[in-house]
């Protein structure tokens, strides 16, 4: 049973902010921040790589609105847009989804990135990505 799928057909309550055709998006139970939204697909994919092209257009599409109107309500000073891919990665719900995430000032979110260039060769990378 995937809790997005449950939550999508209307059998477990949430905090409905936007709805159409393709996507819910549904406030986060957890909150990171206030505002914190969960953009689904209303068809079930398990993961961004598994997402087809034209529901991708169509949560990107309605993340920008559902971010501009979190925007207008809230005014927070910027904003994350974040999908985890797979569970190393921090996703949880085996249902597709985006995170948008409103960040204020002195709200506690640390998200830090350690930079590891110099263990890489970038030339090597980029040529076996490339194929």
């Amino acid at each position: 049973m995937c809790i997005f799928c449950e939550i999508i057909k209307g059998n477990i309550p949430s905090k409905k902010v936007y709805e159409d055709d393709n996507v819910l998006a549904i406030l986060d139970i957890s909150q990171i921040t206030k505002g914190h939204t969960l953009v689904l697909p209303k068809k079930h994919f398990d993961n961004f790589l598994d997402l087809d092209d034209e529901y991708a257009s169509h949560v990107f599409l309605a993340a920008k609105k559902i971010t501009k109107m979190i925007d207008k309500a809230y005014k927070p000073l910027g904003f994350n847009i974040i999908n985890n891919c797979n569970e190393i990665a921090g996703q949880s719900v085996m249902h597709y989804h985006l995170h948008i995430i409103p960040r204020y000032e002195k709200d506690e979110l640390v998200m830090n990135h350690n930079d590891n260039s110099n263990k890489f060769d970038l030339d090597e990378i980029a040529l076996k990505i490339r194929g």
